[in-house]
């Protein structure tokens, strides 16, 4: 019989956990910081996360250090994957959640990265907070903090990327780094 882990986790991998902080330790900044860009194949998900990369680099210090590519959108992140994020990047950048499995996988790799030690700044849009949200429940973080932008994502000719990327910098800062320790969890934009 299913769970609801099982409805709310499309992976059936998980199942709800105990209540349980995983926020890690923020920065004072982001200069230096070795930052990594996880995609997950949606259209624009790569151009939106290179520009906010940009905007890091450029504004406060950063440097981009790893881009990677999930193989699939709807499941969380090979373990591979996590371990290479975790060993080369101080703050990764997720996304774009822009459909319900997708936001829900983003999620589940923003708690994986935060548990393993690296602020992250998870990225969906507006329209599926339910499955974001439902998967952070399920993982047992029902506070986590994620990013949203306004639906869709995909369709944006790439100045309107460029223009979410602008708006969304400030938040990304917020929530990776110190100044962020009360970050909302949907801070739209």
């Amino acid at each position: 019989m299913a769970t609801l882990a099982d409805v709310l986790d499309p992976t059936g991998r998980s199942a709800v956990r105990s209540v349980s902080n995983t926020r890690a330790p923020r920065r004072a900044d982001l200069a230096g910081a070795r930052i990594g860009l996880l995609e997950n194949t949606k259209h624009n998900a790569a151009l939106l996360l290179d520009e906010i990369g940009g905007l890091l680099e450029r504004d406060r210090g950063a440097v981009t250090v790893l881009r990677r590519t999930k193989t699939a959108f709807a499941l969380p992140m090979p373990q591979e994957q996590l371990d290479e994020l975790v060993r080369e990047c101080d703050v990764v950048l997720v996304g774009v959640g822009d459909c319900g499995s997708c936001s829900a996988a983003a999620v589940a790799d923003g708690i994986a990265l935060e548990r393993a030690g690296v602020p992250t700044a998870v990225i969906c849009s507006d329209a599926f907070t339910t499955t974001a949200s439902a998967m952070a429940e399920v993982q047992g973080d029902p506070g986590y903090a994620y990013l949203t932008t306004p639906h869709p994502v995909a369709v944006l000719a790439p100045e309107a990327v460029a223009e979410r990327a602008v708006q969304l910098a400030p938040q990304v800062v917020g929530t990776v780094t110190a100044d962020g320790a009360t970050a909302p969890r949907e801070q739209a934009s």
